[in-house]
């Protein structure tokens, strides 16, 4: 894999550590050809991790201005991550046209029920009350939910890549609230995929969880990945990068699985158009 491109990428505008145009030379030095910046929006809402809504503008115009200024050494794009909580705020291009986005990453960082909201990828004791309180101990009903509104996103929203498609994965190897190899959780894994294959998106493959110590895996797992292949869904690598030093993590490590698998290009999706990748 020459070509590296990362479409997943956080600043300071939200829960990033670095500014826009650190990571536009981080990617630079590193050889990416181009790189799309995806703030955290949860479009009319945030929280201390989205971009706050009266920062948008300030987002688009500096990230637009990156675009000319090195627009001799690589391709810059901005774009979103949008949440999705049923009800309250999803990835839609008709939400977002007013700023104008090169893409959107549709992402379920949520579970939630009667009883109230958790993220699934939040600090460890976060997610152990979510799942105690709000579930009443039961990890199976907590990651049902999860794909469940993944599901939904999927089916009522409309956006160009689908972040972290099995996020719920992340806490689970220290709190052991479900097993991967159980018959209902596969079961959930292909519901999911059915919807995603409607859908038509590209999902990713997300390295952000090695690069900060979560899990020594990617985002989807290699079980996962395989029904998305067999599904015919494209696939493109992303860092998830917080910062400069993980902004192409293991790219040659997913692309190795990605291949293994059987898949032969990575498509990136960005203003109607799609950047193709040879593997």
């Amino acid at each position: 894999m020459q070509t590296k491109i990362n479409f997943h990428t956080h600043t300071t505008f939200c829960d990033g550590n670095n500014s826009p145009e650190e990571m536009v030379q981080a990617a630079i030095n590193c050889g990416m050809s181009a790189l799309g910046f995806s703030g955290h929006a949860m479009v009319p809402f945030a929280s201390d991790w989205h971009i706050a809504p009266r920062e948008f503008q300030n987002y688009i115009n500096e990230i637009n201005s990156l675009k000319h200024k090195y627009s001799d050494k690589i391709q810059v794009f901005c774009g979103f991550e949008a949440d999705f909580i049923p009800g309250f705020t999803k990835p839609d291009k008709e939400v977002y046209k007013s700023f104008s986005p090169d893409y959107l990453i549709g992402s379920v960082h949520y579970v939630q029920n009667e009883r109230g909201f958790y993220t699934v990828d939040g600090p460890v004791e976060e997610v152990k009350f979510g799942v105690e309180n709000l579930n009443n101990g039961n990890g199976k009903q907590a990651v049902c939910q999860y794909f469940e509104a993944q599901r939904q996103m999927l089916e009522s929203s409309d956006f160009e890549i689908w972040g972290h498609p099995d996020l719920v994965r992340k806490r689970n190897g220290i709190l052991q609230f479900f097993d991967e190899n159980d018959s209902w959780y596969k079961e959930e894994l292909n519901a999911t995929v059915k919807s995603a294959q409607k859908a038509g998106i590209v999902a990713e493959i997300n390295s952000g969880a090695i690069f900060r110590g979560a899990m020594n895996d990617f985002y989807p797992s290699e079980y996962f990945l395989q029904l998305l292949f067999d599904a015919g869904i494209p696939i493109c690598i992303n860092s998830d990068a917080h910062d400069v030093k993980g902004i192409d993590c293991k790219f040659e490590e997913a692309a190795a699985r990605a291949k293994k698998i059987g898949y032969k290009e990575l498509i990136y999706p960005v203003a109607g158009k799609n950047l193709t990748v040879k593997l």
